[in-house]
């Protein structure tokens, strides 16, 4: 394994673990001692991708976006995630951990959710796989995010909204948790993120590096070469930027930058970017770097997309900026929705506002581009969840 990988402790460099409560002991280690030989077996590998291609609709396109690339002063490359059949990245973790679950023999399914597309994922594979499925979902994103919710209620899911908090992702995931803790025999806990406690982390990075493994051919069918100069993606918990850059973790010919959520400001009080403005602590299961007080009480997040409003980043992530591997910038509000808003004009393609934060970066970083680098940027999700915050901003475009 490379620096940059996951050790047999569960840690990345200072981050990561499982710090769990005593109830959840054993139903971890289970799943640390069984995932990895059921993922590496043939069976499980023909389940899943023939899942991805004739379910999913894999592998998704890398797009040539040719109008950004003049504005940009590079070869700039969207790989689509949007495309996936549920609208986003999420799906591609959903479908290697139910298949993972019902190989561990267990009956029930639970998750967590911020801005939809993960409990949509989870609900919409439970249906494929007839398995009951709860999930835990902040009351302010019920609000903000109600065509997701009705998707999952009509998939079949129980819907649980969470009025604890501020109502957002991390509220959903402590209330996932404690149903964890009540039921750990026969539930199976889908998380959405590269968060929570060891394997987590590394078994939903596994599950979404199929990004990385298409562009590396996707690139050399288009480029002659299976690598790019930059590679860029969004970051909340850090999913489907952990899948954009597993492959590349130490080839360091890729250049990784990665967008977190500023809201309204990184100096304000009202933000996401945990790696930049966080602490070392623990949460949810694992020490990452996370928005907290000095006595240790979680700071509540903001940000205008309810995907990225969590208080912390993935321990991959927090490892590869505390060891400058990857580049680690914030956007705004209203930099995300007049990213989304570009990208929609000039590409024709109306992205996630989760997705927008790593198109806002552009012209930030543009700069250090050369007009012959080949840079990948994920699109994460679409923006179709999106319409009513972006309808309800307009005005705010310039």
């Amino acid at each position: 394994m490379g620096k940059y990988n996951v050790d047999k402790m569960g840690f990345y460099g200072n981050y990561g673990g499982a710090y769990v409560p005593e109830i959840l002991y054993k139903t971890v280690e289970n799943l640390k001692d069984s995932y990895e030989a059921i993922i590496d077996s043939d069976e499980f590998k023909k389940e899943f991708h023939d899942l991805l291609r004739d379910y999913v609709g894999r592998p998704s396109p890398l797009y040539y976006a040719r109008r950004m690339s003049g504005k940009y002063g590079c070869q700039l490359y969207l790989k689509r995630e949007d495309l996936n059949h549920t609208g986003a990245h999420k799906i591609n973790n959903a479908l290697g951990q139910i298949l993972l679950a019902r190989k561990m023999g267990k009956t029930r399914i639970i998750a967590e959710t911020g801005a939809g597309q993960h409990g949509v994922a989870t609900a919409t594979v439970c249906a494929l796989m007839d398995m009951p499925c709860t999930v835990y979902m902040g009351a302010l994103d019920v609000e903000r995010q109600h065509v997701n919710v009705e998707r999952m209620r009509m998939l079949g899911a129980e819907v649980v909204p969470v009025e604890s908090g501020n109502k957002t992702l991390k509220d959903g995931t402590n209330e996932a948790i404690r149903d964890w803790c009540c039921h750990p025999a026969d539930t199976f806990y889908i998380i959405g993120s590269t968060v929570g406690p060891h394997p987590y982390p590394e078994l939903v990075a596994r599950l979404q590096s199929v990004i990385s493994e298409e562009i590396k051919w996707q690139l050399q069918e288009k480029t002659g070469r299976d690598y790019p100069n930059w590679l860029m993606a969004c970051v909340g918990g850090g999913s489907n930027a952990a899948g954009t850059i597993y492959h590349y973790l130490d080839d360091e010919r890729v250049k990784i930058i990665l967008g977190e959520a500023g809201g309204l400001g990184n100096d304000t009080g009202m933000t996401a970017a945990s790696l930049q403005t966080g602490t070392t602590g623990i949460l949810h299961g694992s020490r990452i770097k996370l928005m907290q007080t000095d006595d240790g009480q979680i700071v509540e997040p903001y940000s205008i997309s309810a995907g990225l409003d969590y208080p912390g980043t993935g321990p991959m992530h927090c490892n590869i900026y505390e060891t400058g591997r990857a580049q680690v910038l914030s956007a705004n509000d209203d930099e995300a929705l007049r990213a989304a808003y570009e990208l929609t004009r000039l590409e024709g393609i109306i992205p996630a506002l989760e997705s927008s934060h790593a198109l806002a970066l552009l012209p930030k970083v543009a700069g250090q581009f050369k007009k012959d680098d080949v840079v990948v940027l994920t699109v994460s999700g679409r923006g179709d969840k999106d319409l009513d915050t972006y309808l309800a901003n307009k005005d705010k475009i310039k």
